[in-house]
């Protein structure tokens, strides 16, 4: 049985995402620069960080105006052609909510970067022992869980893809 997701429920989704995104970040904004917090032994904190860059801030580095174009354009860009694949019908089922999810997260880092001067507001950080994460929010989740979806759907037989779990 294939799973049936429509346009509306996608839509909603990408809503929710932005939603949630957009205020986890304004309440860093707003209480984090105080303090940093941690949770369950250090396994979870909330720390105040800006990003420049992408992925653990790659790109950082680059000269504003190619930093700009980069990741501004080049991720309204992506998300297009995500939102165009999703909206069209070119991916089905689970597939399709994490392209959905990739694109609402992209447009909840992209609101950051157009209205920020560039940056992104970040504010998790997970350490467990010598692994950690960089710090990171929740339109970095969303992303980060719909490449993982896409990536282990890859290997899964098509009917498989489209059956829950």
């Amino acid at each position: 049985m294939a799973a049936r997701v429509n346009r509306l429920q996608l839509v909603a989704l990408i809503v929710v995402l932005v939603a949630a995104d957009q205020w986890t970040k304004q309440l860093a904004r707003q209480y984090l620069p105080l303090y940093h917090r941690d949770y369950a032994g250090g396994l979870l904190s909330l720390m105040y960080a800006e990003n420049e860059g992408a992925f653990l801030s790659m790109g950082s580095t680059l000269p504003p105006a190619v930093r700009t174009a980069v990741f501004s354009l080049g991720v309204l860009i992506a998300v297009g052609i995500a939102l165009f694949v999703v909206f069209t019908g070119r991916v089905h089922g689970f597939d399709a909510v994490a392209v959905a999810m990739i694109g609402g997260g992209g447009i909840g880092n992209l609101i950051d970067r157009l209205t920020r001067g560039g940056r992104v507001t970040d504010f998790l950080f997970m350490e467990l022992g010598p692994l950690h994460t960089g710090v990171f929010n929740v339109a970095d989740m969303a992303i980060t869980g719909g490449v993982i979806w896409l990536l282990v759907a890859s290997f899964l037989p098509k009917k498989e893809r489209d059956s829950p779990a």
